[in-house]
Order: structure tokens, then sequence, then C-alpha cells
């Protein structure tokens, strides 16, 4: 009884992250050794993204690309630039009035070639991106020139979902705690980056402490960004269903509360379609006793979560947490990937 009390209250204070040990916990979002940039870069990506080289004007995939989406890093998959604010300028290359998020993107100096510029790299693997200049229409009279294989374009519309599409498609799902969704979720083929965050609630930049309170509304989710080249989204939910209990309300295991709810966060009606289905199908072979309590509901604005929840797993892989909760749902769900 005494050593199930110990192992209880350790994953508890895993779970429990208290604000004076936060910048302690603080890593890098995106860090690999130059070997690892070469593996899983294209000779073009890592050329620009790692050596900052450019790209020849009118070359790239996306200057002249019109689809509504969002165009995120090549090298670790954070939103950059919106759609919305893409304009032609007529330079040769992707151009954007501003970008998704300020905070997702930094700047800096650039003397190189003999000019005065501003350097924009990914603030979370310090890609280079391109640079901006004072050229811009309004409102913000900037413009963002970015290298197109810099980029990934990550599509909105439905019309996307064929896994014949060369575009990156978007899952968000809850299936509890989210350190064990993203372990879980980036070991799939086909997943280009998993994010942990959370939507569902009604506060605007919720923090950790505020969702864990209960009375934001939010759940811990996972944001999926995939190819549908490799892995469909019907995959993706399959590996859903396998990996947690859809039939606790409000919780998985230990961890207790609404943010620990069960559901999935479709982007488009083809998501929704392919969600209810999956669900009926659940249902009608009574693999569960009790029902299931999973919400299918329309995507809400996504809030990344703070920085030292990203790649939890890999970062504190000896946390009590990690060691008695996602190490054995890893080895466990190895050998049931698609």
């Amino acid at each position: 009884m005494a050593s199930t009390l110990l192992i209880f209250i350790c994953i508890c204070s895993a779970r429990e992250v208290c604000a004076t040990e936060k910048e302690n916990m603080m890593k890098d979002k995106t860090v690999k050794s130059d070997t690892e940039w070469k593996q899983t870069l294209s000779p073009d990506q890592y050329k620009i993204l790692r050596n900052k080289e450019t790209e020849q004007a009118f070359t790239g995939k996306y200057w002249n690309h019109h689809e509504t989406g969002s165009y995120i890093c090549a090298g670790c998959g954070t939103e950059l630039f919106k759609s919305q604010d893409k304009f032609d300028s007529s330079c040769g290359w992707p151009s954007f009035r501003s970008p998704a998020e300020n905070e997702n993107v930094n700047e800096q100096p650039d003397n190189s070639l003999g000019m005065n510029r501003t350097e924009i790299t990914c603030s979370a693997c310090g890609g280079h991106l391109g640079h901006v200049f004072n050229d811009g229409p309004k409102p913000t009279g900037l413009r963002y020139c970015i290298n197109s294989a810099s980029l990934q374009f990550l599509s909105t519309s439905a019309k996307n979902t064929d896994s014949s599409s060369n575009n990156l498609q978007i899952a968000t799902l809850g299936t509890g705690c989210f350190w064990c969704s993203e372990a879980l979720f980036e070991n799939l083929p086909g997943v280009k980056s998993v994010k942990a965050g959370y939507m569902g609630g009604k506060t605007e930049n919720p923090s950790y402490e505020q969702v864990c309170s209960g009375k934001t509304g939010h759940a811990e989710v996972a944001q999926i960004i995939y190819d549908p080249a490799k892995i469909s989204y019907r995959q993706i939910l399959d590996f859903f269903w396998q990996i947690h209990d859809p039939t606790t309300l409000n919780r998985q295991g230990d961890d207790v509360g609404i943010q620990y709810r069960s559901v999935i966060f479709y982007h488009n009606e083809e998501q929704k379609k392919i969600a209810e289905a999956t669900l009926n199908e659940l249902k009608a072979s009574r693999k569960f006793n009790d029902p299931i309590v999973t919400e299918i509901t329309s995507a809400l604005k996504f809030y990344q979560a703070e920085d030292y929840h990203q790649n939890y797993y890999r970062n504190n892989s000896n946390a009590p947490y990690c060691r008695m909760v996602i190490a054995p749902k890893l080895k466990k769900f190895s050998n049931t990937r698609p």
C-alpha cells in the first residue's frame, strides 16, 4: 500500500509543475545535430534552412501559390504565415504582410553581401527563412520575403484531404495528458510534427495553470501535422482509439479533470465524417462495456503550450511520469502503428 501511494504521489508531482521550476525545465523546441538535419531535410531545404542560402527568384513552389491555409516551417512544423497575409510582390519569392504570430519568428541584423538587411528565422528551430523589408502594403508596411524551401503548406480546405495531395494536413486530438499524446503520435510514419497545446475553451491565451484549474474549459491536445501521402486521417484516428480509454469522462487513469477529456477536433467536413464513422464502427464492435464519451466537435483556436511542454518525453524521459506512464504506453503500442 505504501509503495502504491508513493508511485501515485510521484506521478501527481510530475504533472503539477510549479512556476518556480519552469525556467529549469525550458528546452529548445527543436534541437538536432547537423547530421540529423541532413537526414530529415531535403538538400534544398538544408542549404537554405541551415546554411542560409537563397533560392533563385521565381523558382520556388510557393511564390505564385494561392490556396487557403497556413505556411509552416519545413524544419520543425511551427506555423509561420497565413494565406490571408500573403500578397503578390512581383519579387519572385513568397511575400507576407506579417507572421502568423510574432513570437514564431526571430529577427536579427544581416550585414552579409555588403547590405544592411534584417534576417528572419524560425524561433523554434533557428532555421533561416528569408528577410523582412519596409516596402510592403498597408497596414503593416512590411514585406516578409521568404524562401519556398523553408516552408511547407498546410491546407485547411476539405478538397485537399485526398491522399495523393502533396500538401500537409492537420489533426487535433485529445487523449488525456498531452505529454503522452505527443510522444505516441510523433512516432507514427508520415507525421511531420506534433505540438502540445490547448483547444476548446473560453479563455484567450490560457496558461498551463489556468487550464489545470478546469475553469477555462480547454482540453490538452496534440496538434498533429502529417503527410496524407504517407498516413491517412483514418489511420491516425484508428491509432487514436487504441491509445486511450474513450469511456472515462474527463479522465485518463490518474489524470482527472475536464482538460483530460477524450476529444476529436475536426478541421473540415471530411474529417468530421471520418471521425463519426470510426466512432459508429467502434460502438458497433462492442469493444467497450461502458459508453464511449469522446467528443467530436469543430476545431477552435489552438494555443500552443509553454515551451517546456514541447518534446516533454524526449527531454525528460527519466521523470517519474515518463517512466511510469509514457514509457509503458510507447512499448505497448510500438507494434500497433499503421
